[in-house]
Order: structure tokens, then sequence, then C-alpha cells
């Protein structure tokens, strides 16, 4: 029998003592200690922390009036905008569950989402009202659509005649909103590309996006009051969670609907930005960028980078520039960074290229992650410390989601034996920094964005004049990896690299498209399964 524990009597729960973890605290909290401080900059929109909190009740209130209930999913399409950014804090304050959604998906994508999310109420961008009304047409249940008129781009057209600003117009300002009963509930869905054709919902609780948007703070010495510049899509991991951390940190939301070095470098100038997130993409196009835009920053900016690994190279380019960089990997199974790159004083020494060298590796769990390992796939047994051993990364802890949406099975086998399977092969350094050397799934990341492999072969399977295909990634300067096809053409047939890749674009998102076309006999084993490791070793000489 367990001993008597005194620390267990009389001294339960109670709303004096306990409440649940959740990022609308962080909101809250914001617009009642700092109301006038500058939340949102969107061109010459400029809104305070207590405008941007009154809009986020009013799009929570306007939402319940429309029958929207805790469970209840609201998609939204859209750029890096202030409405997007309002979403992530009223949605949840409805009880709802935010589902941003990658803008690049093509119709078919869209409507796979809004079908197996159950969209109740979708908000459209101007720019993307043709590939929505396109997938919309192809599903069962009609949602609300809201269409969000943004002053700052007026081509293409509203998607409904009911706005966004309308709608909240009907929510009330003075909306009561608390963190939810369960931190548990979920709070977000998120969709990635999985090593089958259909993406995965991955879902979010209340509690994760709390403790990451923490883990960003720590993880990266923010302090109060950063300028953030919003070159990380919102629709990623919910830009990895850094809404939440802006809230947090009582920053300013810089807006940024097109992703260029110009527009970079003049809102860095402009509004003085301290703080930006992207894949390494994004980094080498500044780096490329003319010199002319890079001078006179005279404050200092920080980079956080993730996706496919960063060549050093493009980290040394930019701490050159005076922009410091800080590396992470994460998935959106973990709510986005819980892995850092952190930095060691006895590094301080290293010659510029040596530091860009320690950065490049993924590194150690980020403050709010629980456990990580390298590890046997098979065992289970961690591997050497010796940074030659190859394993798969295990993570574990408050920050891994809560599952795949109506995906038991799925998600069953991805928590199996108590840890999160990332499918990421990795090296175990003996200062206990990780460092990936292959991807067990196969999954390309091309600037940030996720490409399975296999739905690219799909859509080749397709070609009459394609007897069989094989897709891996390949290193690119500009996008860190994109998909590379080996095909082997049916005899009656002449094909060029020109059509397939055509023929590819007119099924799917170009995005996903091949970059390359290799006419080839494929590799096999002795089974008839395609050796891919052959294929990459191929295109790495």
């Amino acid at each position: 029998m367990s001993k008597h524990n005194i620390y267990e009597i009389g001294l339960d729960k109670t709303p004096a003592n306990y409440e649940s973890l959740s990022p609308l605290s962080f909101l809250e909290r914001a617009a009642s200690v700092y109301p006038d401080y500058t939340a949102i900059v969107h061109g010459p929109i400029v809104r305070t922390w207590k405008e941007t909190e009154s809009r986020c009740r009013q799009l929570a209130s306007a939402l319940n009036k429309q029958g929207v209930r805790e469970g209840d999913t609201v998609s939204v399409v859209a750029p890096n905008i202030p409405e997007v950014f309002e979403a992530h804090f009223g949605v949840p304050m409805s009880g709802a569950v935010l589902n941003a959604i990658n803008t690049r998906l093509d119709a078919d994508a869209m409507a796979f989402i809004f079908q197996h999310a159950e969209s109740k109420v979708v908000i459209v961008d101007r720019e993307f009202t043709d590939v929505v009304n396109k997938a919309l047409k192809m599903i069962a249940h009609k949602p609300l659509v809201i269409a969000i008129d943004d002053p700052l781009y007026q081509q293409g057209s509203l998607i409904s005649p009911l706005t966004y600003e309308e709608f909240i117009c009907g929510g009330d300002e003075g909306y009561l909103y608390g963190p939810p009963a369960d931190e548990w509930q979920a709070i977000s869905l998120n969709y990635t590309s999985g090593t089958t054709g259909n993406p995965k919902g991955v879902v979010y609780h209340h509690r994760g996006a709390h403790l990451n948007a923490v883990s960003n703070i720590l993880s990266w010495g923010m302090g109060q009051f950063p300028v953030y510049l919003w070159t990380l899509p919102m629709f990623h991991c919910n830009g990895w969670c850094f809404p939440w951390t802006i809230a947090a940190t009582v920053g300013v939301s810089v807006s940024l609907r097109h992703v260029r070095a110009d527009d970079i470098f003049a809102a860095i100038h402009e509004h003085k930005v301290t703080h930006f997130c992207g894949a390494p993409i994004v980094l080498n196009m500044m780096n490329n960028a003319d010199d002319g835009m890079k001078q006179g920053i005279d404050h200092q900016v920080y980079a956080m980078t993730a996706g496919s690994a960063p060549p050093a190279s493009v980290i040394e380019g930019m701490e050159t520039m005076g922009i410091e960089v800080t590396h992470v990997y994460g998935l959106t199974e973990t709510y986005g960074p819980c892995v850092v790159c952190d930095w060691q004083r006895s590094w301080d020494n290293l010659s510029g290229q040596e530091k860009a060298r320690m950065k490049a590796r993924q590194g150690v769990r980020s403050p709010m992650q629980g456990e990580l390992m390298v590890a046997n796939p098979v065992t289970m047994e961690p591997v050497a410390k010796n940074g030659a051993e190859m394993g798969e990364i295990f993570l574990r802890g408050n920050i891994v989601m809560k599952g795949y949406l109506k995906n038991p099975s799925t998600t069953d086998e991805a928590l199996a034996e108590g840890w999160f399977r990332t499918g990421d092969l990795a090296v175990w350094h003996s200062d206990n920094y990780i460092e990936i050397k292959d991807r067990s799934k196969d999954i390309i990341i091309s600037g940030g964005e996720n490409i399975s492999s296999i739905e690219v072969e799909d859509v080749l399977y397709r070609h009459p004049g394609i007897e069989e295909v094989a897709v891996i990634a390949m290193p690119d300067e500009k996008w860190g990896e994109v998909p590379c096809a080996f095909v082997k053409a049916r005899e009656e047939f002449v094909l060029s690299q020109e059509e397939v890749i055509e023929f590819c674009r007119s099924q799917m998102a170009h995005f996903k498209a091949p970059k390359k076309v290799v006419f080839t006999q494929l590799p096999k084993t002795s089974t008839g399964k395609v050796q891919k490791y052959v294929l990459r070793n191929l295109v790495r000489e």
C-alpha cells in the first residue's frame, strides 16, 4: 500500500490556483497591459493591441452567432495579412478550430481538406477566389463563405458578397472569452503531405500551442516588443506558433503578402524589423539580392530558419550581412520547431566558416520539448553519440500533436511505444547535437513546402507513355530540394523532359512538378522494389 500522502489532502485544483494553458491569455494580457502599443502593421493600416483584441472578440462573437461551436472547423485561405493573424485568436476564442490552408495547393487538395475537416466556415482572400471556387464545387456540404477584401490588393474578385469586415461588424466587441475548460481541446488543424497522396490533418491543442509559443521566446532570446516580419507562411504549423509568440511578447506583426527580397529589405529598413523566420530559400534569396538593398541596416536582425537543412554557405552569407541566424528543426506534428541549434560559448572563437558549419546542424531539444533521441527504428535502442552511426529521430513531450484527424490507426502508428517517430534519419554527436543525414519518408522539402514523392509518382503514372517512375529529392541551390523524376518510357513512346514536366503541371500544383526528368532503367532489388538510394547517389554525383 502506498504511503499516506499529506500533499493530496485538501489541496485540490480550484479556479483560484489553476487554469488551462492557452495562447489566448497572451492576447488578453497584451491588450490590457499595453493597449496602445502597435500590434499590426499592414501598409498604411496600423492597429494597436486593444484594437486587435476587439476585432478578435468580434470575430469570435460573429462566428457563434452563425452557429459555430466547439469542434467546428473554420478554414482560411489567405496570405500573411491581419485577418489570418486575427483568426489565430478569434477562431479558438469562439471554441472552434482554426485550419489555415496552404495557398499553393491546387483545387483537388483544397477540396479534400474542406471535406475531411468538415469546414463550417471558409474565409478567402480575393487572390485565391478562383482555386477555392473550384474546390467548393467538388464538395458535398456548403460552408459559409466569407471574402477578405484587402485594400492593398485589388486584383481578382471577391468570392462572396459577405466580406470579412461586414461579418465581424455583426460581432460584439465585449465578447467574453477565456481559456478552454480543458487545455487538451483542439486549437488548430494543419495538413501535412504524407508519403501517400492525401495530406494528413495534424491536430494541435491549446496547451501545446501555449508552450511552443513560449519555447520560441526562450530559444531565440526574444525579450519584449520584437518587430516580427511575416516571411514564414501562417499556414505552416500556424506560422510555427509565432502569432501567439508575438502576443506573448507584445510585439509588432508586420504583414507581407508576397515574399520577395525587395519587400523584405524595405520592411527591415522601414519598420526596423528585428525578427523573421523562413526556409533556407528565403535566406538564399536575400543573399543573392542587389547589394544596394542590403546597405544601411543599422540595427540587430535575427533570422530563424528551418525546412531542408541550410547549407553552411547560406548561413555564412547572412551573418556577413549582419543578420544572426538560428537553425531549428521540427515537423508539423511537433508544432514546428522542437529542436534548436543552441549556441555554445566555446564556439565564439571559431572562424566564420566553422561557426556556420556548427549552426547547420539541427541541434538539441528546445526548452519546452520533453525528450529527444536518435535510435535504431526497429529495436528503439539509442545510437552511439559518435557522429557516425545513423538512426531515426524520436521525440516526446508536450509539443507533440494530439494526433491525426479521423485517422486513429496512423496516429497509433506514429505515437507507438510512447515516442513520436519522425521518419528522419540522423547522427548523434558527442555534444548531444543531432544532424540529419537522410529522410526515411519520401518527402521532398522544397522552399519549405512538403512534397510527397509518391503523389508526384501517382501523377506521372497517369501518362500513357510512362511505364515506370521513381521521384526523389534533388539538391537545388534556390529551393533547397526539388523533385527529380527517373522515368522508364514505354517502347512505342518518345518522350521529352518538357512534355513530362508540362503533363505534371496540368495535373497538380506547379511547385510539385519535377524540375528534372531522367530517362533510364530503374535499379531494383531482387524483389522488384526500386532502389531509391542508388538514384539519390546518382543525383548527388
